[in-house]
């Protein structure tokens, strides 16, 4: 596994800490490492929950810096990469919802016992959904960030895995040819500047790109197996945030369709709150950071 960079002077003290915190491996139940970053807060209550957030889809934790930029004053927050991206090693075994949730346990019996907020964007929704449900007593508060949802019927169709199966194999010709960070310019360039380096580094590698297709291996089957069993949510604070711009991959149609399912997801819950914010597209970490972290803050009662 790559090691993390050190920013250090020239007396070998550190010189710069990283926007996103210091660095950590934790370990997983069946041997692998899972490379992490916590951002401490900064003048928040001593006994606030950590903050951990979930990725979507082959994402590494890079693009959550403005969010913890914004949230620092909240609450601390941990950033971290899925085995096979960023600086985390490969697993050798499934890569299917169930596992990755599995892994985000592992990594939050290593942070302590908590209390945890869960944020998820896009894929990470229902990893987080599922991990919750598996351990619901160290679990404070759920965010929902545009998240994929099984009650989106969009999803489950042929035409959609045909978009996957399509957008999989330009990604894969553009990082062959070292432009795949350049379609990703705007992300990036939105990043803190170490963020970005680390970003452009790790995040539109093939390496990524295989991690990617291994994570599309059977999404469908993941979704209707949440369709035939929702995961069962403790009682806590539920928020589910949707973008309100179209962007590429999310076209009006598909952005109506997505935006409702958000809705009826906030809806299963007694104290679920669905809220568009209008200027973000899906990135919504990244093109609405602050908002984003003006709704954590609601969710923890600050």
């Amino acid at each position: 596994m790559a090691q993390g960079r050190q920013n250090t002077n020239a007396t070998g003290g550190q010189a710069h800490p990283h926007s996103q915190g210091v660095p950590g491996l934790a370990p997983t139940r069946d041997g692998r490492r899972l490379y992490y970053q916590r951002l401490a807060a900064v003048g928040g209550p001593a006994q606030a929950p950590t903050i951990v957030c979930e990725g979507g889809l082959a994402a590494s934790r890079s693009y959550w810096a403005p969010f913890q930029q914004a949230v620092k004053g909240v609450a601390s927050s941990v950033v971290y990469d899925r085995s096979g991206l960023g600086r985390s090693a490969p697993a050798a075994g499934s890569r299917r919802l169930a596992a990755l949730a599995r892994d985000l346990n592992d990594l939050l019996d290593h942070l302590g016992p908590g209390p945890f907020v869960l944020v998820g964007h896009s894929w990470g929704g229902p990893l987080v959904r599922l991990a919750a449900a598996e351990r619901p007593d160290r679990i404070a508060g759920l965010m929902l960030v545009d998240p994929t949802d099984e009650a989106c019927p969009l999803l489950l169709q042929p035409s959609t895995r045909r978009q996957e199966r399509l957008g999989q194999y330009l990604s894969a010709a553009l990082a062959r040819l070292g432009l795949l960070g350049f379609a990703y310019r705007s992300l990036t360039a939105a990043l803190p500047a170490d963020a970005a380096a680390d970003m452009r580094a790790e995040g539109y590698s093939l390496r990524a790109l295989r991690t990617r297709a291994r994570e599309l291996e059977d999404i469908e089957g993941d979704l209707r197996s949440l369709l035939a069993g929702p995961p069962p949510l403790p009682d806590i604070p539920l928020t589910v945030v949707s973008a309100g711009r179209t962007s590429i991959g999310m076209p009006r149609r598909v952005r109506a369709q997505a935006t409702a399912s958000q809705l009826h997801r906030a809806r299963q819950s007694p104290r679920g709150r669905h809220v568009v914010i209008p200027h973000a597209d899906h990135m919504v970490p990244v093109t609405a950071p602050t908002e984003l972290a003006e709704e954590a803050t609601r969710l923890l009662g600050r």
